[in-house]
């Protein structure tokens, strides 16, 4: 553990020297100020002796746990939710969210900020989503005997706890009374460091995505903008992405072929430099925030968050950015609207619902422009097999429905 406090230490101390200047940074530092005096008056005002307490990394987490809270909140109303974040990007996006009762920053993980935080908000249930493994908090979860269960979790044989020096992350994984797995291989790998406690359930995004596609609503703008026209939704996308599609969209050169682009990062420098490249290659552009259409202009720039999952709606194909930054984002988001899907990269094999894809000939992943333009050209015009990808992707979206159904029964609240 003394390595693992030092990393921690350490991870803090940079993220302090960062806040000078990285906005997100200092997000980060300054919704954690004051944590104990402002956490403990929220929780006093609860007045309840039934909290469970859901621990999310980050926004796609959180979309992979929130329809467990939602059902929870439902089949459970007595108990008090208490949300928390590691990353501003979840906590920024959500932190008004009704769904839970209280919303806040995880305290870095440090012995005593785990045992001063678990003393403060002292939750009945602790459930923590898909990869937070924090490991003061956990073996303090433990040693109070709290509950605790790991949710939509995949296992890879890269992961610290199928390696030499793992020790410790090994001896996390007994601090849970279930880990909710998503596969059988998942299943294979703790078999094998002798982890029994484990159920294999799926995941739930995918209960969420049917979810956000079952509530859809025409979006007027997004509609009048696309027309009749084929639609290339870029999602979720990094500087490498946007040069990606920028080169190639013009090797394209499809005049009724219109381009969304809906940047991970949407901070006012990021849509300059994105605007700056289209302005470069002699691009005519829309912004969103704009709200105004120019008709000779064949690209959209979406200049804020929240609508993309909405937004692959419209698209004849999608591609998914972070290949060539931090790791594909989530593919679901467009099949669920059973759209073909590409992406950057050969390390997809990271992402279940990017390899099952590729099985399905519904997702194509791509090294180049040139790939790119090809596997989107191929696309558009073979009607035959975007059929084939329909009814497939039907299929596949029915057989992976259900999980916060299975884990709800197995968590038996009371």
């Amino acid at each position: 553990m003394f390595l693992y406090n030092l990393v921690i230490y350490l991870y803090g101390l940079v993220i302090k020297l960062a806040s000078i200047n990285k906005l997100k940074a200092k997000q980060w530092v300054t919704g954690r100020k004051n944590w104990r005096e402002n956490i403990s008056k929220k929780i006093t005002a609860l007045n309840s002796s039934n909290i469970l307490w859901v621990h999310c990394s980050s926004y796609g987490e959180f979309e992979q746990g929130r329809p467990l809270i939602e059902a929870i909140k439902k089949k459970h109303p007595g108990y008090k939710i208490i949300l928390s974040f590691f990353s501003p990007s979840g906590y920024e996006s959500f932190k008004d969210w009704s769904g839970a009762d209280l919303i806040c920053y995880l305290p870095l993980d440090t012995k005593k900020n785990a045992r001063d935080f678990i003393r403060i908000v002292k939750p009945k249930v602790s459930i923590f989503i898909k990869y937070e493994f924090w490991l003061n908090y956990l073996f303090e979860l433990k040693k109070q005997s709290i509950p605790t269960y790991l949710v939509s979790a995949v296992f890879k044989p890269h992961h610290p706890f199928f390696r030499w020096y793992g020790g410790i992350f090994r001896r996390s994984l007994s601090t849970f009374n279930k880990l909710f797995i998503q596969d059988e291989a998942s299943g294979k790998l703790l078999e094998k460091i002798s982890i029994k406690n484990y159920e294999v359930c799926g995941d739930t995004r995918f209960d969420r995505v049917i979810e956000v596609k079952a509530s859809f609503i025409e979006m007027p703008f997004i509609k009048e903008f696309c027309s009749d026209k084929k639609i290339l939704v870029a999602g979720s996308t990094w500087p490498g992405d946007e040069a990606l599609l920028i080169e190639a969209y013009k090797l394209l050169n499809l005049p009724d072929l219109r381009l969304i682009i809906v940047p991970h990062n949407v901070e006012e420098k990021d849509i300059s430099k994105l605007t700056a490249l289209l302005v470069r290659n002699e691009i005519p552009f829309n912004l969103f925030s704009e709200q105004k259409l120019n008709n000779n202009a064949n690209v959209l720039v979406v200049d804020t968050i929240g609508l993309l999952s909405k937004i692959y709606h419209y698209a004849s194909v999608a591609y998914i950015g972070g290949g060539l930054d931090e790791g594909i984002h989530n593919c679901l988001e467009p099949a669920v609207y059973y759209k073909p899907v590409v992406f950057y990269g050969d390390d997809y094999h990271k992402y279940n619902e990017a390899t099952e894809l590729i099985a399905l000939k519904a997702a194509k992943n791509i090294s180049s422009a040139t790939g790119l333009a090809a596997e989107v050209s191929a696309f558009l015009n073979n009607k035959a097999a975007i059929n084939e990808i329909e009814n497939d992707l039907k299929l596949y979206f029915q057989k992976k429905s259900g999980t916060t159904k299975k884990v709800l029964e197995i968590l038996k609240l009371t």
